[in-house]
């Protein structure tokens, strides 16, 4: 059996994150059981939610235990397999987590799925058409729920989840605003994404100066936003939305350090009767077929062109990951193993 590299969660953070938190380890590969997989992974996934997992706080989902494997999205090739329904050269996706082989129980349910490379490269399956597309599809579909000709904004527009929302609301007929970091990041956002506009919030200092920027961008007003940062965005944004408009939290990055996020002016949602709904996409599994029929034609046909942002090899995930929580990513942020 293969000797297995892995990074591990060697200390938790003290505020922010460094490098210095994980530590690279080796370890033997054990032998197969009945019903096991042995995956070999190809790239795997970096996400801002895991800087949640590494405090030892109450969440929505346990803390990463010390000294074990940091938990990830993987995707790769099954190279040994005791489960009948997973053959040798099957491209799978899976929670492998930061290491290069895992060995998977396959007749657990959605521990291991197969997927189709005709169309579809690999690694999209860890974002555009994987568990960020999917999250983008929720938030919109399930909660914000728009109608044709409907203004809807999204922060960290060119994100993995950001470019993947685009794509949606403009296949809905939705007028879509981006919010993003640097002029860069904008450009793509409108020129390759499909955005009608997007703000850089870098230009501005405080929220009112964003709130003037989103009310030239949207002159009808927001009816739906994507929450993926929290702080000055959402104030800005919550002195720009409708009546009865809906918003869809689904991070708030500029609170991953563990201080507090107050909300300037909290009244609004009474003002404006929003609604702000939270969610975890992964406790949705009922509608990842629908979504991810819809992004994988998007991608097939073109209509969504989502960028990544690869660091070569595993001893490379701790900086990438750091760098993916300051903005300094474009697009999706993936590890390359193989």
């Amino acid at each position: 059996m293969p000797t297995n590299q892995q990074i591990v969660l060697d200390n938790r953070p003290d505020g922010e994150a460094v490098a210095s938190n994980f530590k690279l380890v080796t370890a033997e590969t054990p032998a197969l059981t009945d019903n096991q997989v042995l995956v070999k992974h190809h790239y795997m996934s970096l996400d801002p939610y895991m800087r949640g997992r590494m405090n030892d706080s109450k969440s929505y989902a346990a803390s990463q235990a010390l000294g074990e494997v940091m938990i990830g999205g993987t995707v790769g090739e099954v190279v040994e397999s005791k489960h009948p329904k997973f053959a040798v050269g099957d491209k799978v996706v899976g929670m492998g987590g930061w290491q290069q082989y895992s060995v998977v129980d396959a007749s657990q349910p959605g521990a291991l799925r197969k997927v189709d490379t005709t169309h579809v490269p690999l690694s999209y399956y860890l974002g555009a058409v994987g568990m960020p597309g999917v999250t983008a599809w929720y938030g919109l579909v399930k909660i914000i729920n728009p109608k044709a000709g409907e203004t809807v904004v999204i922060s960290a527009a060119t994100g993995a989840v950001g470019s993947a929302f685009g794509a949606l609301a403009k296949a809905r007929g939705c007028r879509a605003v981006g919010i993003a970091g640097g002029p860069e990041k904008c450009k793509y956002a409108v020129e390759e994404l499909g955005f009608d506009a997007c703000i850089d919030y870098k230009q501005h200092k405080d929220m009112y100066s964003l709130a003037k920027a989103l009310k030239e961008h949207c002159p009808d007003g927001i009816d739906g936003y994507f929450e993926n940062v929290g702080g000055m965005i959402l104030d800005a944004v919550l002195l720009r939305m409708n009546a009865f408009g809906r918003i869809a939290v689904c991070g708030m990055i500029a609170g991953y350090d563990g201080q507090p996020l107050p909300l300037a002016n909290p009244a609004l949602i009474l003002v404006n009767r929003l609604k702000v709904e939270g969610f975890i996409v992964s406790e949705h599994m009922e509608v990842w077929p629908e979504a991810l029929t819809e992004l994988g034609t998007l991608v097939a046909t073109g209509k969504l062109r989502p960028r990544e942002t690869i660091a070569e090899g595993l001893a490379a995930a701790p900086e990438a990951f750091l760098g993916l929580l300051k903005g300094k990513n474009f697009g999706k942020q993936l590890v390359k193993l193989v």
